[in-house]
């Protein structure tokens, strides 16, 4: 049986992904499954792969659904205990793998860790900023305001997807700062205090260059955890000082671009929150169309029928 399951989303990056493999299938660690989730490449990934194909698992979604429909298809279909992401423009050092499962087997009730990384940007090697830097164990609170866990560097033990749910394919950004803070109000995520991972930056491709817009999904994932009945008061209140900054700092962003109703619905969120609703069916008008199709069910983040918040927020946002 494998050991780890490592799970690579890819979408049309038959030039970059070649690498990631590469970078997985050169770990000194045995005993690992590697899925490749293409998620409905129209370029030659196919190609891309073949010098892969005994040593991988290509799934293939039949049209683009998203990385978070794409690393769920990974985690569905992998058998390992322990689980681990890699974007398809990043790499692994080496040493990653086996330096995570150490990690794990020498401390048998932690659930989650991820290691430190090097950035760069158009082929050179940029120094984070000091509000980037990584925590350790308690990850909630500094997590609120920005993700500050990567995809690529985390490694999870499966019976903790089992309980905190997988990504949320409704939100095309910030899937991971969502996942992430579902996990850190329960459990710490532990810092490896070694560069292991190579993430890449300047590529058109990148979700994060979406960058106007990330903190729409970031409200709408702090609104539904806030009536998730997950958090401690601490929590909770920690949770509502966010949200109201990011709500206060976006509805002032609308009304001074010409939404008014826009600007006004999200400034006045908090306090529907607070008072626990009932909240309106639909955004504001002239806000954009949402993450789903029209006439599609709301997810069931929230299935009250009085309380649809599923249809409430939309917009971009970003890697995380």
């Amino acid at each position: 049986m494998s050991r780890v399951s490592v799970i690579i989303p890819t979408y049309n990056r038959s030039d970059r992904v070649p690498a990631a493999v590469a970078s997985v299938l050169e770990q000194s660690t045995r005993g690992t499954e590697v899925l490749v989730v293409d998620d409905g490449s129209s370029d030659r990934t196919d190609e891309a792969l073949q010098p892969f194909e005994d040593r991988i698992r290509l799934l293939r979604h039949d049209r683009n659904r998203g990385v978070s429909a794409a690393r769920n298809t990974g985690i569905r279909a992998s058998s390992a205990p322990l689980v681990a992401f890699l974007d398809s423009d990043d790499r692994w050092l080496p040493g990653k793998l086996e330096a995570q499962v150490r990690f794990f087997r020498e401390h048998p009730r932690a659930v989650a860790c991820q290691t430190r990384e090097i950035w760069v940007r158009h082929g050179r090697r940029v120094n984070p900023a000091r509000r980037h830097l990584k925590p350790s164990g308690d990850v909630f609170e500094p997590s609120l305001e920005r993700c500050l866990v990567s995809p690529s560097a985390v490694m999870l033990r499966r019976v903790l997807l089992d309980e905190v749910g997988l990504f949320d394919e409704t939100l095309p950004v910030c899937e991971d700062y969502d996942l992430w803070l579902r996990i850190g109000c329960r459990y710490p995520i532990h810092l490896i205090e070694e560069d292991l991972l190579v993430r890449e930056g300047g590529h058109p491709d990148q979700l994060s260059s979406s960058g106007p817009g990330m903190d729409r999904y970031r409200i709408r994932s702090l609104a539904g955890l806030l009536q998730s009945g997950l958090l401690s008061e601490t929590q909770a209140e920690a949770a509502q000082r966010e949200l109201a900054r990011k709500c206060r700092i976006y509805g002032e962003g609308c009304l001074k671009r010409g939404r008014p109703e826009e600007g006004r619905y999200f400034l006045g969120l908090p306090g529907l929150l607070a008072r626990g609703g009932p909240f309106p069916p639909r955004p504001p008008e002239g806000g954009q169309e949402p993450p789903w199709a029209p006439g599609e069910p709301a997810p069931e983040r929230n299935p009250e029928p009085d309380r649809p918040f599923g249809f409430l927020l939309t917009g971009g946002c970003g890697r995380g």
